[in-house]
């Protein structure tokens, strides 16, 4: 039930990203024939006054298909309701519109989660919990005994204190001291603890000592007591949840050979998801407002085959007064297109090998 959940909450985003499309279109008056979820052979159909509605059996994404395209079409070439043929202007906002949908769905998700179970809030106690070591034979922290459980209330006599600050302030003093021995003092258990840790030198210069980092405190969670009081927690957790996302795509751009193994494919996506509702329900709207996000930022990055690629192509005419030659286009795209499905199918697979059933099959 929980992996079915997880898989709803995709399909839902999905259909809500091509919606977007779809709804920015049909506001304008302009022509759309097809609206499809999936891809691969069609498994549901339905034929309207214009358009075409289509469920296939492929789950990984979806279409909103244009007379323009379509070579079978019989509607004349000058028709102004046309998406080529209309300014600049207006197909910009039908290409932007499922990424902006994302971004409203997300919002809405949150101000859902703030009136029905809350958000996490933390009870702050003093220190940074040490959850796990990341490298339990090599790592820095393990060879300075470091343990998981532990709880690291100093560092170079810098007390971390007791708020939400501590485990950033831990964090910088280790990526700023690379190869430099720092003292920590740890609670462990009912015992205080002195140990000398000097931080390895990753690849992008800064300190690391080979640990998971969490804050130390209870979570209790929070709900909205008043509609002001909703949707204003809904606003500060996307902005929050914004602001990680951009931090970690430029992470991933700025130090991909080291983060590359991160990237997530729909796999692990569902995966985690299914962990999550597995733990608790109501996880799915934090979840599906993370998805959401990751994928309109994705969708608005400038590259082939995606809506970011097709708004880079409006700008060049928009600025230069006429479009790119049809064939430049369609070759940059379909280039894309296939080095994006590669990617996928590439990284799919490597999620599938990776998942527990698979790992305990073949030991």
């Amino acid at each position: 039930m929980s992996v079915l959940a997880a898989i709803s909450v995709v399909l839902l985003l999905i259909v809500v990203h091509e919606f977007g499309h779809f709804a920015a279109a049909r506001l304008q008056k302009i022509r759309v024939n097809r609206f499809s979820i999936g891809f691969g052979p069609t498994l549901l159909k339905y034929q309207g006054s214009e358009t075409e509605y289509a469920l296939r059996a492929i789950p990984l994404g979806g279409y909103v298909g244009f007379p323009d395209d379509d070579p079978d079409s019989t509607i004349p070439p000058d028709d102004p309701n046309l998406l080529r043929n209309r300014p600049v202007l207006d197909r910009a906002i039908v290409i932007s519109a499922g990424v902006i949908a994302n971004l409203i769905f997300a919002y809405f998700l949150l101000v859902g989660q703030a009136f029905s179970i809350g958000f996490q809030d933390i009870h702050y106690r003093p220190g940074v919990l040490v959850p796990q070591l990341l490298n339990q034979a090599e790592s820095a922290a393990a060879q300075a005994g470091v343990q998981p459980g532990d709880i690291i209330l100093k560092i170079d006599n810098i007390n971390l204190g007791d708020s939400a600050d501590a485990l950033e302030n831990l964090r910088r003093e280790i990526q700023k001291s690379p190869n430099q021995i720092l003292e920590l003092t740890i609670k462990r258990g009912t015992d205080i603890v002195n140990l000398d840790v000097k931080p390895d030198i990753g690849q992008d210069g800064k300190g690391k000592i080979g640990v998971m980092l969490a804050p130390n405190g209870d979570i209790i969670r929070r709900r909205a007591a008043n509609i002001v009081e909703g949707f204003t927690a809904g606003a500060n957790e996307f902005q929050r949840i914004i602001q990680l996302t951009v931090q970690g795509f430029w992470q991933l751009i700025s130090n991909f050979q080291e983060n590359a193994q991160q990237v997530a494919g729909p796999v692990a996506i569902v995966a985690v998801g299914a962990e999550l509702a597995r733990n608790d329900l109501g996880n799915l709207f934090q979840f599906g407002a993370l998805i959401s996000i990751n994928l309109a930022i994705i969708n608005i990055l400038p590259l082939p085959a995606l809506d970011g690629g097709q708004l880079a192509f409006l700008t060049v005419e928009g600025v230069t007064g006429k479009p790119l030659p049809s064939k430049l286009q369609d070759g940059i795209m379909q280039t894309g297109l296939v080095l994006l499905l590669s990617l996928g199918v590439f990284i799919i697979v490597r999620d599938t090998i990776n998942l527990a059933f698979f790992q305990n099959l073949f030991q």
